[in-house]
C-alpha cells in the first residue's frame, strides 16, 4: 500500500430491550417516547458476552441516552464497550458512549459487555429507556427515575430452544498471542495459483490473509474476480477441515477507503458509514460468532491504509487530498474503526490488529506521535483500547525488516546518513526498529502493555544479486545509502508492483521482542493495482503509481513510480510478479 514521507444467556435467552436519552432536556416527558431492545448472550461455564441493541421508537433524542435493567441472579459485568456501563447490586446502567449521543426515530445503538455468573444466567425481563420501559411500541413517558428501577423477577426460565455450549471458549479467555503454537489457515484458492507457477509448491502451503475488500467478498463472488468464490464461511469450514489454530481476514471497506490514492478505492462512498457498518461489519461479525468456529484464533487485520491518511494527507501536508478532509471532518474512519473494534472485539476467540503504516511513512516525528493519538481516539470509540490486540506494520508494503548497513545513527564523512536523499530525516530506516519503537508510542499513549507488533514479510525479502552483502566505501552519504541499503525501490514512496522485489521472512511467530509475528497478510502475486486504466465493477481505480512510466508526485520525490508493466486491477493475480518474488526471496527458496 502506498507509503507516505512528510489495529447464551442460557441459549433462551433472547429477550426485548430499549434505547433512550441517558442525559435529557426538561421537557422530555412531555415527548413522545417508545422502545425496543433485543438481548442476546453466548454462555459459558462460570460466563457469557452480553449484546444489547436498543431501537428508539419515540421522538428523536439528541441530549443522550440511558439505558437501565436488573438481573434476576448473581450476573457481575466485568468489562463493557460502545456504552458506559455501572452496576450496583443486581441494578445496571449504560449511558451512550460520547461519540454517540444521539438516537434518532428508529434508530438503533449496539453495545456489549462480558460478566461472570454462576447457577442460572436468565434474560433480564425489563429494560428502561431514559425512565420509559421498553415495550416494543410508543406511550406516554414518565419522568424519569433517581435511581434505576429494579424489575420484577422473572419467571422461570424456560427451555432452551438450541443446545447451549458443552465446553467453553478456548482458555476461558484470549491467548496474549494468538499466533504461538497455532497452525496458520492456508487459503486453498491462493494455494491453487501459486502451485500453477512454476515452483510455487516451495511456498504455497504458507498461511495468508484473506482480503474482504467488499462486501459481495463476505458471502463470495465469482471465480473470475479478484476475491475468489469463497466467502468468509467458507473459508472457516476450510480453516476447521484443515485443522488451522488461526484464520486471518483483513477488513477493509471503509466509507471513503484509501483517500489519497485510486487503485485501492473502494464501493463505499465518503458518507456510506451506515452501510459500512449494516452491510459489511455485521454480517462479518455475526458469521465469527458462530459457536462452530469457536475452536478457531479469528485474527482481523483492520482498515489498511486508513488512519495514517488522517495524519499525513489532509489539508496542508504534501499531497493532501479533498477526499481525506472530508474523511477526517466526518469522522467516517474513526467511527468505522470503532465499530469494526467493537463488533469483532466482542467475541471471546477474535483479535483485532489496526493497520499501523510503515517506517517510510509515519517514521518523522511529526507524523508518529498524531498517528498514535488518533489510533487511541479510534480505540477509545470502539468502547475500550481491549478491542485493540495489537498492530500491523508494513502491510502490502515492502520495507524492508531490517537495514543492517544504514541505521540513522550512522555516519559517513562525519556525517549522518539522515541527511541522505533516501532517508530524508526519518528516525526509521527498516520495519522492525520502526514496529518495537511504535509499539513502545502507543503503550505510552494508552494502550495496554501487552500489545504485539505484526510485520507483513510477504514482499520485503530483496533478494538476489542486488542484495548488498556489505556497507559500501563510499563517503558521499547518497551513495553510500543507495549502494549499502536492502531496500532497492527507486524512492521509499513508490508502492506499487515494485520491480526487483522478494518474498521476505516466512510467517513466524514470536519472531522479536514486541512481535507476535512475521506475517503474509498480502499474499504474494496478488496486484498492488492495475499498470493502465482497467475498467471494473470492483470499484478500483486507475492509480498512475502503478504505471511504470509514470514519473512520480510529491509523495515520492518526483521519481520513477518502479512499477512492474503489465499488471492487472488490484487484488487479482500477477504471475509475472510472483515468479519475480520467488526468484528475488530472502532468505532464498530451496
Amino acid at each position: 500500500m502506498r507509503p507516505v514521507l512528510i489495529r447464551g444467556l442460557t441459549a433462551a435467552a433472547a429477550a426485548t430491550l430499549v434505547s433512550g436519552l441517558g442525559v435529557f432536556a426538561a421537557t422530555s416527558a412531555s415527548a413522545a417516547a417508545g422502545c425496543r431492545v433485543a438481548y442476546t448472550a453466548n454462555s459459558w461455564s462460570t460466563g457469557f458476552t452480553g449484546a444489547v441493541t436498543v431501537t428508539n421508537l419515540g421522538d428523536p433524542i439528541s441530549g443522550g441516552w440511558r439505558l437501565t435493567w436488573s438481573f434476576a441472579g448473581n450476573q457481575q459485568i466485568t468489562q463493557g464497550w460502545s456504552a458506559t456501563i455501572s452496576q450496583s447490586g443486581q441494578s445496571v446502567t449504560a449511558t451512550n458512549p460520547s461519540w454517540a449521543a444521539s438516537l434518532p426515530t428508529n434508530g438503533t445503538a449496539n453495545f456489549g459487555f462480558n460478566a461472570s455468573y454462576s447457577g442460572t444466567n436468565a434474560a433480564p425481563t425489563s429494560f428502561s429507556l431514559n425512565g420509559t420501559v421498553c415495550t416494543g411500541s410508543t406511550g406516554p413517558t414518565t419522568s424519569p427515575p433517581t435511581s434505576p428501577p429494579v424489575s420484577t423477577p422473572p419467571p422461570t426460565t424456560p427451555p432452551p430452544t438450541t443446545p447451549p455450549p458443552t465446553t467453553p471458549p478456548p482458555a476461558g479467555s484470549k491467548v496474549d498471542n494468538p499466533y504461538a503454537g497455532a497452525k496458520g489457515y492456508v487459503n486453498p484458492e491462493w494455494k491453487a495459483k501459486a502451485e500453477a507457477e512454476p515452483g510455487g509448491n516451495r511456498v504455497s502451503n504458507n498461511p495468508t490473509a484473506v482480503w474482504l475488500d467488499r462486501i459481495a467478498a463476505i458471502e463470495g463472488t465469482d471465480s473470475s474476480s479478484s476475491n475468489g468464490s469463497m466467502g468468509v464461511r467458507d473459508h472457516l469450514d476450510a480453516a476447521l477441515a484443515q485443522g488451522a489454530g488461526y484464520i486471518q481476514f483483513v477488513i477493509y471497506n471503509l466509507p471513503g477507503r484509501d483517500c489519497a490514492a485510486l487503485a485501492s478505492n473502494g464501493e463505499l462512498g465518503p458518507n456510506d458509514l451506515p452501510r459500512y457498518k449494516s452491510e459489511y461489519i455485521d454480517p462479518i461479525a455475526a458469521i465469527q460468532a458462530d459457536a462452530k468456529y469457536r475452536s478457531l484464533r479469528i485474527i482481523n487485520i483492520v482498515e489498511i491504509d486508513s488512519l495514517p491518511n488522517l495524519v499525513t494527507n489532509t489539508s496542508g501536508q504534501a499531497g493532501g487530498t479533498a477526499t481525506c478532509d472530508t474523511m477526517k471532518a466526518n469522522g467516517g474512519y474513526v467511527q468505522g474503526i470503532g465499530y469494526a473494534l467493537n463488533k469483532l472485539g466482542a467475541l471471546a476467540n477474535t483479535y483485532n490488529y489496526v493497520d499501523a503504516a510503515h517506517h517510510g511513512w509515519i517514521g518523522w516525528d511529526s507524523n508518529f506521535g498524531p498517528t498514535a493519538d488518533i489510533m487511541l481516539q479510534a480505540a477509545q470509540a470502539s468502547g475500550s483500547v481491549n478491542n485493540v490486540t495489537g498492530f500491523i506494520t508494513n502491510t502490502a508494503n515492502y520495507s524492508a525488516l531490517r537495514e543492517p548497513f544504514i541505521q540513522p545513527t550512522t555516519t559517513v564523512g562525519g556525517q549522518s546518513i539522515r541527511q541522505s536523499k533516501w532517508l530524508d530525516w526519518n528516525q526509521y530506516s527498516d520495519e522492525l526498529t520502526f514496529a518495537q519503537a511504535f509499539r513502545q508510542k502507543l503503550v505510552s499513549v494508552g494502550f495496554n502493555s501487552n500489545i504485539g507488533m505484526l510485520i507483513d514479510t510477504s514482499r520485503n525479502g530483496w533478494g538476489g544479486s542486488a542484495r548488498p552483502t556489505a556497507a559500501s566505501t563510499s563517503t558521499n552519504i547518497d551513495t553510500y545509502v543507495n549502494e549499502s541499503r536492502i531496500d532497492r525501490r527507486i524512492h521509499a514512496g513508490n508502492w506499487c508492483n515494485q520491480a526487483g522485489a522478494g518474498l521476505g521472512e516466512r510467517p513466524t511467530a514470536a519472531p522479536a521482542s514486541g512481535i507476535d509475528a512475521y506475517v503474509w497478510v498480502k499474499p504474494p502475486g496478488e496486484s498492488d493495482g492495475s499498470s493502465t486504466l482497467i475498467p471494473n465493477d470492483e470499484g478500483k481505480g486507475f492509480d498512475r503509481m502503478c504505471d511504470p512510466t509514470y514519473t512520480g508526485n510529491a509523495r515520492n520525490g518526483n521519481s520513477l513510480s518502479g512499477a512492474l508493466p503489465g499488471a492487472p486491477i488490484s487484488g487479482a493475480w500477477f504471475s509475472a510478479q510472483f515468479r519475480e518474488l520467488m526468484a528475488n526471496a530472502y532468505p532464498p527458496l530451496s
